[in-house]
């Protein structure tokens, strides 16, 4: 059988199965829905006459969900505001819903580097899990659709930035403001956890805010699972690396200076940093979800440190020092911190067998440096460190970029004219190729398509 064949084969295959998991999905989906409802009816106490009219309601909301998602969403659909982000991949921009006036963060992925760059199973690791992921803890996915050129993830847009922009901002945060943030992550982290998922890829940038300050777990590109189809090796390249000296002697003020300037390019560089990867996942023979823990720690000591214990100039010399942690991680005496806290990331960073979290999150949730803490109510608190927020669109919480091209391939890029790809150079012939590795891709939240209006009442005073 030819390869050509067998390629065929594998996408009728593909196709035939997604077709038939979409139908028990969204069945399953639709009767959860209903029996969610007949619970909070039952908790209110509703008489049988306002029972009926909540039911006639909804069903009407399932009609116009169902007649929804057979609509075809795409660009045209969405206005582009500004960038707000931008990676080794695509970029995110504001984009504001032209039918509705919603505000979401479009997250733009190129199919081109996707493929090139092996990363398929990364890329439906993060959109399986922004589709099961129903939580206050993680950004919400509303839309997923993709062209001939683009992959197109529309996500709510949390207008407090990341936690990176926070620590550059506030070079240190106060013991208290740190127990609210990692507290919080240590929620958010649980959440994904819950659903089978391990996210491998803790760090601050990852760490978004929403209009209150609260923290919201995103980027679920490394994130993996139990499927087959989000395994991928990564970082294969690190541990080849030449050897480095681990001793170099640096103030914590020059590493804080050299980190903060080496931050942002390693943020938006394919490389990304290795600051806060787990000594377990360089080894790839074996991990699991206790990885993200360890990066907690990491983040929780740049808090109070100002710089995460491993930094260096390059990624190879802090994979170096990530493999020889024990020599490595220290505390410097110029930056004093409480033994708790001191203890706490000791318990993060370690072998994973004596890793806090390894009996469950409860034990991570009544460590001594959480003392006080509600868990039950944390997000209906004032956040650590309020956000101010001034209109629907406010972008003063992220980084300026400039305009790119990315949504109008220019000259030498494959263009789009009624949804084809209209030249034929060998990139654009490979990339028509393998589009259907992309199959089930779109989706469509019943929130999304039926809260017509309903933007939050933070946004409801600001312009339009």
């Amino acid at each position: 059988m030819s390869n050509h064949t067998k390629e065929r084969v594998n996408m009728a295959k593909v196709t035939l199965e997604n077709f038939y998991s979409n139908l028990i999905a969204q069945h399953e989906e639709r009767e959860m829905r209903q029996q969610k409802l007949e619970k909070v009816m039952d908790q209110e106490g509703l008489a049988d006459e306002e029972k009926r009219m909540r039911r006639s309601q909804h069903a009407r909301k399932e009609t116009e969900f169902l007649r929804l998602k057979r609509t075809r969403l795409g660009l045209e659909d969405f206005e582009s505001l500004k960038v707000i982000g931008r990676g080794a991949f695509g970029e995110v921009r504001l984009v504001q819903k032209k039918d509705t006036g919603h505000v979401y963060a479009m997250k733009i992925l190129r199919k081109a580097d996707m493929l090139e760059k092996e990363q398929l199973g990364h890329i439906r690791a993060e959109r399986d899990i922004l589709v099961e992921a129903d939580s206050l803890w993680v950004v919400k996915m509303f839309y997923s659709f993709q062209d001939k050129m683009n992959l197109y993830l529309i996500m709510e847009f949390l207008p407090g930035g990341d936690m990176m922009t926070l620590l550059m901002k506030m070079d240190t945060l106060s013991e208290e403001a740190t127990q609210f943030y990692i507290a919080e992550t240590v929620l958010a982290i649980d959440s994904i956890h819950q659903l089978g998922f391990i996210h491998r890829d803790i760090k601050p940038d990852n760490l978004l805010l929403d209009s209150r300050g609260h923290v919201k777990l995103s980027d679920f590109g490394l994130c993996t699972g139990l499927k087959r189809a989000h395994r991928t090796d990564f970082y294969k390249n690190l541990n080849h690396s030449l050897p480095s000296d681990l001793t170099q002697n640096m103030n914590s003020k020059r590493k804080a200076e050299t980190w903060k300037r080496n931050r942002r390019q390693l943020a938006f560089s394919t490389v990304g940093t290795p600051d806060y990867i787990a000594p377990e996942v360089f080894m790839q023979n074996g991990y699991n979800k206790l990885c993200d823990w360890w990066s907690l720690g990491v983040i929780m000591y740049e808090m109070l440190i100002g710089y995460p214990p491993f930094c260096s100039e390059t990624p190879q010399e802090t994979y170096r020092k990530v493999m020889n942690w024990r020599e490595t991680l220290i505390f410097p005496p110029e930056v004093p911190i409480s033994e708790k806290a001191k203890d706490l990331i000791l318990r993060f960073c370690c072998e994973e067998e004596h890793r806090v979290g390894a009996a469950g999150v409860e034990e991570i949730k009544t460590n001594p440096f959480f003392e006080g803490v509600d868990y039950d109510h944390i997000r209906e608190r004032p956040a650590a460190i309020p956000i101010e927020i001034k209109s629907i669109d406010d972008t003063s919480h992220f980084d300026e970029f400039p305009e790119s091209d990315i949504l109008h391939p220019g000259t030498g890029s494959p263009t789009i004219r009624g949804g084809k790809i209209s030249d034929h150079s060998p990139e654009s012939t490979e990339l028509k190729n393998k589009d259907w590795v992309f199959i089930n891709y779109t989706y469509k939240r019943f929130e999304g398509l039926t809260a017509r209006g309903s933007i939050p009442s933070y946004m409801k005073s600001g312009k339009r």
